[in-house]
């Protein structure tokens, strides 16, 4: 490798940037301007405007740094994109099938991703700094007010498909994204196309009908978000949909075709932890606060709270057909959260009419 001081040859950079990352542990590498087109922010401004993001006031509150990245950070010149692979090993859509138990996305079955990319990025980031003197950067993970997805895609690491998640043509629908804003001026990749084609499966599978239309979501539709997101009673439509899913949802992600080519992640710290692979629903509707910091300790399932996680889990039991679960929702019908007590009275009196 040249010394610290050698000229800036930014082909040589690229180069040297994206072996550095692949040692890392990151999957994919692109690289592209610190900005995003006019569409891109286009998207965003009607996705707003249309109030299809639901309570997440921080959405809009954001949203002229989510649109220009430079109103967050002057100062950037490129940002080099970074994916990291989560691809299961097995079926995600399994548990579905198992209505005593609960459903919980991939990508919250062990340690929060968050931390993990967050590690990496700052390594990546202070190997680059040393590398070449004078450069300034800042790395983000998906809670800062960044569009990740648009940038991943100018950088070719995918194209958002009709679920308005990335996919990629070698890991599918399952990397997690990450970026690095510099002051390094690095040629853009080429950006990804759109491989889409007539394919719908994606908008097909959703069981609360989220996709108004291809490459549009309703977040207030979305399980992922009424699961997540929303704080209040889950409104009644979605209750018997949502089924065991108790945080997250997977499907559109699932049956994307481009998963055929995706090779499951080797990261141990992505591998399901076997309390939280299919857990019993009746062990989880008896979760109190402590019990439920817990079980989710260093989880993203910790950051909703045991009141809502608990909501979540009496829907479950209430689509469960099995009447041996009555009497796990009667135990919650006088919870002192009302959310809470409701979700159980639901449950209780869909299991006797059962």
């Amino acid at each position: 490798m040249a010394e610290a001081d050698a000229p800036f040859d930014a082909e040589i950079a690229k180069a040297e940037i994206r072996e550095a990352a692949l040692a890392l542990g990151f999957a994919s590498v692109g690289f592209t301007e610190a900005h995003l087109p006019a569409e891109a922010r286009e998207r965003l401004d009607r996705f707003l405007d249309a109030g299809m993001h639901g309570e997440m006031g921080w959405m809009a509150n954001r949203a002229e740094q989510r649109g220009h990245p430079r109103s967050l950070w002057p100062e950037a010149v490129s940002a080099v994109c970074l994916g990291t692979s989560y691809a299961p090993e097995d079926d995600p859509l399994a548990t579905l099938a198992r209505r005593d138990r609960g459903s919980i996305s991939v990508y919250a079955q062990n340690r929060d991703y968050h931390d993990l990319i967050k590690k990496r990025l700052k390594a990546l980031g202070r190997w680059m700094a040393g590398r070449w003197r004078g450069t300034d950067l800042k790395v983000f993970v998906d809670t800062a007010p960044v569009m990740e997805k648009p940038l991943a895609e100018r950088a070719g690491l995918g194209w958002q498909g009709k679920h308005t998640n990335l996919v990629s043509r070698r890991h599918g629908s399952w990397l997690f994204l990450g970026e690095i804003l510099c002051t390094l001026p690095l040629p853009p990749d080429a950006p990804e196309t759109d491989h889409c084609g007539s394919c719908r499966r994606c908008m097909s599978v959703c069981p609360t009908d989220a996709f108004p239309a291809p490459y549009r979501l309703d977040a207030r539709r979305c399980i992922s978000y009424l699961t997540i997101e929303h704080a209040g009673p889950i409104p009644e439509e979605f209750r018997a949909p949502i089924g065991n899913r108790i945080y997250g949802c997977d499907d559109c992600l699932a049956v994307c075709p481009w998963n055929k080519f995706a090779r499951a992640h080797s990261e141990p710290a992505f591998a399901p932890r076997a309390e939280l692979h299919a857990p019993r629903l009746a062990e989880l509707a008896a979760l109190d606060d402590a019990g439920f910091r817990g079980l989710f300790s260093g989880s993203p399932v910790k950051r909703i709270g045991r009141d809502r996680f608990v909501r979540n889990v009496l829907v479950a039991v209430g689509n469960s057909a099995d009447p041996a679960l009555r009497e796990t929702a009667q135990a919650r019908a006088e919870d002192p959260n009302p959310v809470v007590a409701e979700a159980a009275r639901w449950a209780a009196g869909r299991l006797a009419s059962a």
